[in-house]
């Protein structure tokens, strides 16, 4: 049986983070180890995803199991830097440590391990999907490390039930003037106003968990030109997928209905599209709560959480409705939150994530 230090894994991949669509470093380091291990590796899976691959001995199902690799931009003293504030460092390292165990007692079907390119921009899975790394797959599971405010460190949980998630781009453009004749000229500034007044007016049904906030708008550059062009960004998020849609709709109600009242020209994009909410298989639910109640306890057993995030995880049963999905969420005392420019967590508590999948993984395909 192979194995690696989980702790010395993490601590070199946390020291290369590399942006979405740019692990090169750290896919060849992924691969290079899963050869090692006697996987049979693919690169250049979605651009710079890794997959390794195990037959067993006997028929039976195609297994994957899948983590993102990728890091986060940041300003830091007035420089650009690069950093793993999400802890896919972490994710990569349990992934890798559960491989190892796994690669010699695949006995029946077959083992897929999934390093996944460009969760944070939220078209990596689409990428891998575009590729065919999906085609055949009965079985996916994902993990998450959980920051303090989720769960205790040390403690896991079977389901991380996200958000659906929409990130919303609105170009208005209007026509400018002098500031002394604004009657002249359609104010873009003004009408991002009205526009985010009737953002906030947005209405869903209350019983569901959602959100529709502008996060931005830039526009004009001196004070006595009517600016011409606003550019704004809006974060839509919904419990579910029905709900998500239903407030897109209702986005670009206000928005056709401000265009007509300002005069203005103004267009509505979703770059990434809808990252959609979770469709998770109950069986995986159960199969990982079973495998956290025999691997770290019952103590340590946390019910499923729900979580406002985004994970581009979920486009893989969007796309494949049969497939079934569960996805892991490990207490590793993630401070003071994902995203954070000096988040950190506990690397002790990773071990016990790559055991859950092993023991989860043996389940279906040993």
């Amino acid at each position: 049986m192979a194995k690696i230090e989980i702790l010395q894994v993490y601590d070199y991949l946390h020291s290369i983070p590399e942006l979405g669509f740019q692990e090169v470093k750290t896919s060849t380091f992924l691969a290079e180890q899963l050869q090692k291990f006697g996987y049979k590796v693919t690169t250049g899976v979605g651009k710079t995803g890794v997959i390794g691959e195990i037959k067993g001995q006997e028929p039976g199902p195609v297994l994957m199991l899948r983590a993102d690799m990728d890091a986060l931009p940041f300003t830091v003293d007035g420089k650009p830097e690069v950093r793993h504030a999400c802890g896919h460092d972490s994710h990569c390292s349990m992934m890798l440590a559960a491989a190892a165990v796994l690669a010699d007692k695949v006995r029946k079907g077959t083992l897929k391990i999934l390093f996944q390119p460009a969760e944070e921009i939220g078209t990596g899975a689409l990428a891998v999907i575009k590729d065919g790394a999906l085609e055949g797959v009965d079985y996916i599971l994902g993990l998450h490390n959980r920051p303090v405010q989720d769960i205790p460190d040390g403690t896991l949980t079977p389901a991380v039930n996200h958000s659906a998630l929409a990130q919303v781009v609105i170009d208005i453009e209007g026509k400018s003037s002098h500031g002394a004749r604004p009657h002249l000229g359609v104010n873009a500034a003004e009408t991002a106003a009205v526009l985010t007044t009737a953002i906030m007016s947005i209405k869903l049904n209350p019983v569901k968990t959602w959100s529709c906030k502008v996060t931005a708008i830039q526009c004009g550059s001196v004070f006595n030109i009517i600016p011409e062009k606003a550019h704004m960004l809006v974060d839509c998020r919904a419990e579910d997928n029905t709900t998500i849609d239903e407030m897109l709709t209702k986005l670009q109600q206000a928005v056709d209905g401000i265009a007509v009242a300002m005069g203005a020209k103004i267009i509505l994009t979703t770059p990434t599209g809808i990252i959609p909410a979770p469709q998770y298989d109950p069986e995986m639910v159960k199969l990982l709560a079973d495998s956290i109640v025999a691997v770290a306890g019952k103590a340590n057993y946390r019910a499923p959480i729900t979580n406002p995030g985004g994970e581009d995880f979920h486009f893989f049963t969007r796309k494949y409705p049969k497939l079934k999905a569960g996805y892991l969420g490990v207490g590793a005392g993630a401070t003071p939150g994902l995203h954070a420019v000096n988040m950190h967590l506990n690397k002790n508590s990773l071990q016990k994530g790559a055991d859950v999948l092993v023991h989860a993984a043996l389940k279906i395909i040993g």
